[in-house]
């Protein structure tokens, strides 16, 4: 059970809790325990109790519990409330943004027992007379249900990943010399997909997954299963040998870049090719890496001849926007800093959280000179390695930076980002962020949409407006690595490069682990076609002094 696991179930129980109107001195501590268990860098499966309450923030009580958790998968506590939820009113509470106490009212007293009847209810009106509730409310929360039902079934590439690499070697394994590769979303990594995908050469060879996998339909020539422990969704293709290669082509292009592959070649003959480098090679173009198969804008760019060379996780340089023990980070200062180094880092750009940011213990200004007293002295003792100062500022309502630009001037560089008052139209939206790149202390728009996958849409922007603002004013934009967010979306990265607007894969770390998700963010740049001479973390430490400089 990895650490996520055990925090989202600390977060349930404090959910059914207060659904129930329970012990509130428990349910914070059972959410403080899931704020703090989801960025522990460290496993705590395998752990003994002993050892778990010596770990500091974690006591006895949920130290039993979490032993409870891994051995046995759940708690008796969970267990206990879930006999007193129906199960329509349990899903309901999965709906981010709604939260235990309106889901109360909504079952108390409007009666509604599932997501179905919750909509119902929205679409005939009857939340507008709930006390706490508002014909706002009411259409608010059919948006959140909306996107909840559409997003049911997907998965994060990044929860699916090591599943479906350990499938696939397991397979391998098993069968020498049998065929078989990931294809379809799982290949072209994109952030949200249907499950695993695979094409296996040779119809026989399905008796091997017939024996691990649960197969629940059967509908030639794919197959559709789900894993035995994690129930994961699997779509299983089989083509013949000498057809592979035609196979793997046609699995893992989108439809809309297939279409236009079709239309451009229609005169040849595609089929039975053994490998997928003779589709291109049958076609006169270079070969298009399975990543740019999201869109037709790359198959033009191979007809060219003109494909961007594709970041690599190698390329980046530096860890550029991560959090430590002065804001919201479970790591000090010097732990994210050697870190950097153990991976092979040349550099850090520190930015916690900034004043405004009270509920991630954001830093004022004295604390501020606190923690650059301690960069200087790490950077005396770590060189050649560097810490950069910096800050993630909020972006306040009205488009400015929450301090004074007399200290906004002694940051290396500052990262700007919205954290609150998210219910923007995007007029809005899109004024509040062009007022921040407008400030001449902004390096480097933070996560531009405030997106969370599969649990948060963005706020509506203007895209391009906001593109164009940066290469005005010589912005920078994230694509935040955090499997979560992936904002800036790749889809917007050609027009962000067509402008001359750089990119900076930045992996929003509040932990040590944390640094690892910037190969997430990679996987997502190269959807977009970034290269590493756009990319601001693929600067080497002296590159980058260099263009700070000239900045400043």
């Amino acid at each position: 059970m990895t650490n996520k696991e055990i925090a989202n179930a600390f977060k349930y129980l404090a959910d059914l809790m207060e659904l129930h109107q329970e012990n509130p001195f428990k349910i914070r501590s059972y959410r403080n325990a899931y704020l703090l268990i989801r960025k522990w860098p460290t496993p705590l499966e395998g752990l003994s109790e002993s050892e778990l309450s010596q770990l500091k923030g974690i006591g006895k009580a949920i130290s039993s519990k979490i032993v409870e958790l891994t051995e046995t998968g759940t708690l008796k506590t969970i267990q206990k409330y879930e006999t007193l939820t129906p199960e329509g009113v349990r899903e309901i509470l999965k709906v981010p943004g709604i939260g235990p106490k309106k889901v109360r009212v909504l079952w108390k007293e409007l009666g509604a027992e599932s997501v179905g009847e919750l909509l119902y209810a929205c679409n005939e009106n009857r939340l507008v007379e709930l006390k706490g509730f508002g014909l706002k409310t009411q259409e608010d929360l059919k948006k959140k249900l909306a996107y909840y039902e559409k997003s049911k079934g997907s998965y994060l590439y990044a929860s699916i990943e090591d599943e479906a690499l350990q499938l696939l070697e397991k397979f391998k394994t098993a069968n020498p010399g049998l065929r078989i590769e990931l294809t379809g979303a799982i290949r072209r990594k994109d952030p949200v997909l249907p499950g695993i995908e695979l094409l296996v050469a040779g119809q026989p060879a399905l008796e091997a997954f017939l024996e691990e996998l649960h197969f629940d339909e059967e509908n030639q020539p794919a197959y559709r299963a789900k894993t035995p422990e994690q129930e994961t969704t699997v779509m299983v293709y089989t083509c013949a040998p000498d057809e592979f290669g035609s196979k793997q082509f046609l699995y893992t292009a989108t439809a809309d870049f297939l279409k236009q592959f079709v239309e451009a070649f229609k005169d040849k003959n595609f089929k039975n090719l053994a490998e997928e480098k003779q589709v291109f090679e049958m076609a006169g173009l270079p070969f298009i890496e399975p990543e740019l198969r999201s869109d037709p804008h790359f198959l033009h760019l191979a007809s060219q001849n003109s494909l961007p060379i594709l970041i690599e996780t190698g390329d980046i340089k530096g860890v550029i926007h991560s959090h430590s023990t002065y804001s919201d980070g479970i790591n000090s200062l010097e732990e994210m800093a050697q870190k950097c180094i153990e991976l092979g880092y040349e550099y850090l750009v520190i930015s916690d959280h900034s004043k405004s940011a009270f509920y991630a213990n954001g830093l004022k200004e004295d604390r501020l000179e606190q923690q650059w007293k301690e960069v200087d002295e790490l950077n005396a003792r770590l060189a050649p390695f560097k810490i950069f100062k910096s800050i993630e500022s909020d972006i306040l309502n009205d488009g400015s930076l929450d301090y004074e630009d007399e200290v906004l001037a002694k940051f290396d560089l500052v990262i700007a980002s919205v954290h609150s008052n998210l219910r923007m139209d995007k007029e809005k939206a899109t004024q509040r962020l062009l007022e921040a790149i407008r400030n001449p202390y902004t390096t480097i728009l933070g996560h531009p949409t405030g997106r969370l996958l599969l649990s948060r849409e963005g706020y509506p922007v203007d895209h391009k407006a906001i593109i164009d603002a940066c290469a005005e004013h010589g912005v920078i934009i994230e694509l935040n690595a955090n499997p979560y967010r992936l904002d800036l979306d790749w889809t917007w990265i050609p027009y962000a490069l067509e402008k001359g607007v750089m990119i900076s894969i930045n992996p929003d770390a509040h932990s040590t682990g944390g640094i690892e998700h910037i190969k997430y963010g990679v996987y997502a740049a190269r959807k977009g076609g970034l290269d590493a001479s756009s990319c601001l973390s693929a600067y080497s430490l002296s590159a980058i002094e260099k263009l700070l400089q000239k900045r400043g």
